[in-house]
């Protein structure tokens, strides 16, 4: 509806000099004044005044309790407008009151920030979030199906070695029925040509018995002691079929096992459970845990890492080998240190009290590093001649260049070209995937352990892309990934690039490098020198 005040038909004007669109009301004398008769206006002093902004004129009301006055104030006690004389009776005496006007306009204010947030940040997670939960049970289908589809493979990869192998007791049957079918064979060729010979001898004992011949009879020779026993005779163990007892646990075993669904909440309210001011005075960048009890850290034209424990105490100072400040740290899974030296451009080895020189890089500067899970090293570097701007993630095993990563599938560059202060952190997440935080490009830029693209996320979808710029990177036991925005707060998003929450009402300034140990603490680096642990688990 259009304002009346500024309505063509009926231009409001100034009661006192007729100046057209007055800002200004008294709320007790309902007359409209501009500036200039603002003054003028309470100069009269027989009577009382009350101004206010034109668009908050009808503020104040009659007393309830005193007909003839106007209520100006607002007994917070009570809760109910109040007028001059209400104020000085003794039902309020000892109230708190505020004036109704200024207590209307902070309310405004508070309101319309509230409305702003609830417009512009909060109601778009919630949306996002809604929006999101369809994906979430469809993720929850697509996983069973996954273990469903594996377990009936494993049950047919069971159940094809049970065929397999009682097919094979099978064939092992065939062959000793054929093994005991041959040896009663050649038992009963054996038996048969004895007996042949048998009745042979009987029918030559029969016409010797029937004859006189004194010659034939006496060259006759018994065989009878030869034939007693039966060729061939042999004695088999038959094979028998012992069944095993079925045990349902080793059958289990053989199957594989299937991890327990476990619920994890993030707190509303991370805790910081150590608080640790640094010797670094010029830019704390990175930290690194050793185990849970130690962390490293290094910082800006600071040319020594230092290690403290949790109580604040410095336990090791190490000057780098060059002199030079160092680019970025990493702990390896042995618990060594190594670190860039972007100014000679080298990767080292602190081991004990010796630093070794692993990597050399010409044409290239190395960046920031991790350590990944199966003991490989990540190197983010650039190259910046005068025509070559380039940037790339090399893994290395040892000293020997496993892969490299510049291109997605479309030729484009996966990282921005940031020159020398172009921040690139990076972590290896539980799936194996990349996590690079490139700051340049106002995005973390994961991509898989084989180099493709995953996703880019550039902030919640209320955030503007440009107010995001990312810093340093880590990931947590459940694949989350952590990244600090200097905005004075770090971003939680699980693995799939999907916002989780923020990490921001627990008083983190400037937060920058990070990293988790194995209990999932976070340890934030803030840029001033400060080192905190936070619980932002349940």
């Amino acid at each position: 509806m259009e304002d009346p005040m500024y309505s063509l038909q009926d231009v409001i004007r100034c009661d006192l000099c007729e100046t057209p669109v007055p800002p200004k009301h008294c709320d007790i004398c309902h007359i409209n004044v501009c500036e200039t008769c603002v003054g003028k206006h309470l100069s009269d002093k027989s009577k009382d005044h009350y101004i206010v902004p034109f668009k908050l004129r009808g503020i104040t009301s009659k007393c309830t309790k005193h007909s003839t006055e106007v209520c100006t104030q607002l007994c917070t006690t009570c809760n109910i407008p109040v007028c001059p004389l209400c104020v000085a009776s003794s039902e309020h005496e000892e109230h708190e009151k505020e004036d109704i006007l200024k207590l209307f306009e902070t309310k405004r204010e508070l309101m319309q920030k509230d409305l702003q947030d609830l417009e512009k940040s909060i109601y778009p997670r919630y949306q996002e979030a809604a929006t999101n939960i369809p994906v979430q049970r469809a993720d929850v289908n697509k996983r069973s199906q996954k273990l469903t589809t594996a377990l009936d493979k494993q049950g047919e990869a069971l159940h094809t070695e049970i065929d397999t192998i009682i097919q094979g007791m099978k064939s092992d049957i065939d062959d000793m029925d054929a093994q005991h079918i041959a040896a009663i064979d050649q038992q009963e060729v054996a038996i048969n040509k004895t007996s042949t010979e048998i009745k042979k001898v009987i029918q030559d004992l029969k016409r010797l018995l029937d004859t006189s011949d004194v010659c034939l009879v006496s060259e006759y020779t018994s065989r009878t002691e030869e034939f007693w026993n039966l060729p061939a005779q042999f004695q088999v163990t038959l094979p028998t079929f012992t069944p095993q007892e079925i045990n349902r646990e080793q059958i289990h075993q053989q199957i594989g096992s299937l991890s327990k669904l476990a619920f994890t909440f993030l707190l509303d309210e991370p805790r910081i459970l150590t608080d640790i001011q640094t010797e670094f005075n010029q830019a704390l960048l990175s930290v690194s845990c050793l185990r849970d009890s130690k962390f490293w850290t290094c910082g800006y034209q600071d040319n020594i890492l230092r290690l403290y424990n949790l109580q604040g105490k410095l336990l090791r100072s190490v000057q780098t080998k060059s002199g030079n400040w160092p680019w970025d740290i990493a702990v390896t899974r042995s618990g060594d240190l190594m670190y860039t030296d972007n100014k000679d451009r080298s990767i080292n080895l602190v081991s004990g009290t010796q630093i070794q020189t692993l990597i050399k890089l010409p044409g290239w500067t190395p960046r920031n590093l991790c350590s990944t899970s199966s003991g490989d090293l990540l190197v983010i570097m650039d190259c910046h001649s005068d025509d070559d701007k380039q940037t790339k993630v090399v893994r290395y095993s040892g000293s020997t260049e496993k892969q490299s990563n510049q291109w997605d599938d479309q030729g484009k560059p996966l990282y921005a070209f940031g020159g020398a202060y172009g921040y690139k952190y990076l972590s290896e997440n539980r799936n194996s995937d990349i996590c690079v935080a490139d700051n340049p490009a106002h995005a973390v830029v994961v991509v898989s352990a084989a180099g493709k693209l995953r996703f880019r996320y550039t902030g919640p979808p209320s955030t503007p892309r440009e107010s995001f710029g990312p810093r340093g990177i880590t990931t947590d036991s459940r694949a989350n990934i952590l990244t600090a925005d200097d905005n004075h707060r770090i971003h939680i998003i699980d693995q799939d690039g999907h916002f989780l929450r923020y990490i921001h009402n627990c008083g983190l300034q400037k937060p920058w490098g990070l990293g988790v140990d194995s209990r999932d603490n976070l340890f934030v680096a803030e840029f001033r020198g400060k080192v905190k642990k936070l619980q932002y688990y349940k």
